[in-house]
């Protein structure tokens, strides 16, 4: 029963509060109920004033009557602790699977100060923060990277019990947050050809930093893989020297996925783990999927770009 009411509720839910970069919450998007306390509270109350009816006793009336005003007011307070509150999306940057991706949420006061905001993915532990009136704060929440490709997370759950406990106000709300998942790197040898259809390379395998050959020292630039400096140099008063490497191939290297063995996964586990390898000592490659080609390329732009595409690969548009 439970199951077949989880569609209707999130069609229902993305109806009354659809997916934004940004949203304020407000009437419409805020839901208030007793929470377990609150309950507890109620039963009380309730045996409280049969207890007075019984026994006619002024004090019990009174009392009770008192109560039940605080809950009333409590109400209120709880809906104003959430009422006003802008939730922005914030950046993500890409992560490996296995790791955690972070997701940047803001809390923006436009109004008064909002107090024991929590916000989270049940049933993990909800982050609980303070936003200064008309401040902002920002939260950094994060979710395991299970698969590559696109992690769109669920609805998120913001909620207030502030100020008794009494009540419980929240709200499930869509901030349209994706963050790009790559497949793990995976080590191991990767046969490479030097050149896209060149028949007499296609044995050639790169084993590290086997594949380049030491050329000497040249003078550091801005981009310079940082694992090339020559330190030595540098403690010797020199200035800031990065080992050059030429590749033994005089030809750019292609990634090729057809040319390794095993599943998909696997292979796009090991072109990942050779992308940043070449990338990070500054080599051209190519790379090479069923469908896409990427012409041999280096730097930043080049590495996400294979990177990413390693990551869609096989994704429908």
């Amino acid at each position: 029963m439970r199951a077949a009411l989880k569609p209707l509720w999130r069609r229902w839910l993305a109806r009354r509060i659809p997916p934004a970069a940004s949203v304020r919450l407000n009437q419409r998007r805020i839901f208030i109920l007793p929470s377990r306390v609150g309950a507890v509270f109620a039963v009380v109350l309730l045996l409280m004033l049969l207890v007075g009816i019984n026994y006619q006793n002024s004090l019990a009336y009174g009392l009770t009557f008192l109560l039940m005003a605080v809950f009333v007011v409590t109400i209120l307070h709880t809906y104003r602790n959430l009422a006003g509150l802008v939730l922005k999306a914030g950046g993500g940057g890409a992560v490996f699977v296995g790791e955690q991706a972070r997701f940047r949420v803001r809390l923006e006061s436009r109004e008064r100060e909002h107090q024991a905001v929590a916000l989270g993915w049940p049933p993990a532990e909800l982050v609980v923060r303070d936003v200064p009136r008309e401040g902002l704060t920002e939260v950094d929440l994060s979710l395991p990277a299970t698969r590559r490709g696109w992690l769109r997370p669920e609805r998120l759950r913001v909620e207030s019990r502030f100020p008794l406990g009494l009540l419980v106000a929240w709200s499930w709300v869509d901030l349209d947050q994706a963050v790009l998942v790559y497949p793990r790197p995976l080590q191991g040898d990767l046969p490479v050809s030097a050149g896209l259809g060149d028949e007499e390379e296609e044995g050639m395998r790169a084993r590290g930093q086997g594949a380049d050959d030491f050329q000497g020292l040249r003078e550091y630039q801005p981009g310079d893989s940082k694992r090339r400096l020559d330190w030595k140099a540098y403690s010797r008063g020199q200035g800031l020297l990065v080992k050059d490497f030429a590749m033994l191939s005089g030809r750019d290297l292609w990634l090729d996925f057809d040319s390794l063995g095993g599943d998909s996964e696997m292979r796009l586990s090991l072109l990942c783990h050779w992308v940043l390898q070449f990338s990070e000592r500054q080599q051209a490659f190519g790379l090479q999927l069923p469908g896409q080609v990427i012409a041999p390329d280096y730097g930043e732009g080049h590495r996400d770009a294979c990177l990413r595409a390693l990551a869609l690969f096989g994704a429908r548009a």
